[in-house]
């Protein structure tokens, strides 16, 4: 991508999505390790995740806690808030004052949460460790650790080519990788008729199935994406390796059409904003507001 740039910078983005594909594919590999389903030795899953999210810049431990905690607590209406898309259901939307009521929109509004947001959450959001709890000096660890290896990497990019070659390069790859890292984790829970539950009706083995998407994509994105997209089979058990997904769906046929969405129909859930309890699935702000005469601003 530097050596492109004599040609154009035309060139240099378009190189940047593979680069970006290939950052996704180490993320996973992180993911994976962060369950301990890549490799059967924990330091070696340990290691490998430390060093990749240096590279996703993504803190490893402080994220394999948080991350721990979804899938835990996947579909539960009383346990949200560690690790998820924050989700409100209609009535707790409606019981909101206007202001928050705009700042939920806005959170929520495509342009935000795939376009700034991402690059947000990945460059800013990691570096900072504002929400660790008392007891949580492995996470904060993790964190100082991830920023002290991200600053030298950085320095040494921009040595090696100079200050302004470095981010023509470097952030179009980060921008894009964030932004499809963020758009997948969305589409695996948020879709029409996704599980959500209080805690007393809430079953862990039925949200997983039913509260988790089967990402059905062609061949070349599932292979930059590691299989996520059958996140059904990934959230029954974890401890799957993404390189083994495939053999699972393919030895339980019943599992294919659970939470099946192609690519066109993924993006008709980024209208779907609210949870409706009483008619348990995820409905869009124009849903409520037609539903209510248009006075659901």
């Amino acid at each position: 991508m530097q050596h492109s740039l004599q040609y154009g910078y035309w060139l240099t983005l378009l190189l940047a999505v593979p680069a970006a594909g290939l950052v996704v594919r180490l993320f996973m590999i992180q993911h994976d390790c962060g369950h301990g389903a890549f490799f059967r030795s924990r330091a070696a899953n340990d290691m490998i995740g430390r060093m990749i999210g240096v590279l996703t810049l993504t803190p490893y431990a402080q994220w394999r806690k948080a991350h721990a905690i979804h899938h835990a607590t996947s579909g539960n209406l009383d346990r949200r808030g560690i690790g998820d898309v924050d989700v409100l259901t209609v009535r707790e939307y409606l019981a909101l004052p206007p202001w928050r009521r705009l700042a939920y929109r806005l959170y929520r509004h495509p342009l935000v949460f795939f376009g700034i947001g991402p690059t947000y959450l990945f460059v800013l959001k990691h570096r900072f460790p504002l929400k660790l709890r008392r007891g949580r000096g492995e996470e904060l660890a993790s964190v100082m650790a991830t920023n002290a290896a991200v600053a030298a990497a950085v320095v040494l990019g921009m040595a090696l080519f100079g200050v302004g070659e470095f981010l023509l390069v470097q952030a179009p790859v980060t921008v894009l990788a964030s932004s499809v890292g963020v758009w997948l984790f969305y589409v695996q829970h948020q879709f029409e008729h996704t599980y959500w539950r209080r805690e007393a009706e809430w079953n862990f083995h039925v949200a997983a199935l039913r509260g988790s998407s089967h990402y059905h994509l062609p061949a070349v994105l599932r292979w930059f994406t590691a299989n996520i997209g059958l996140h059904h089979v990934h959230h029954l058990c974890s401890r799957i390796p993404n390189y083994r997904l495939g053999e699972c769906l393919a030895a339980n046929p019943a599992l294919d059409g659970i939470g099946r969405l192609n690519f066109m129909e993924s993006l008709k859930c980024v209208r779907l904003t609210l949870w409706d309890e009483a008619q348990k699935r995820l409905v869009s702000f124009r849903h409520l507001r037609e539903r209510r005469g248009g006075t659901a601003g």
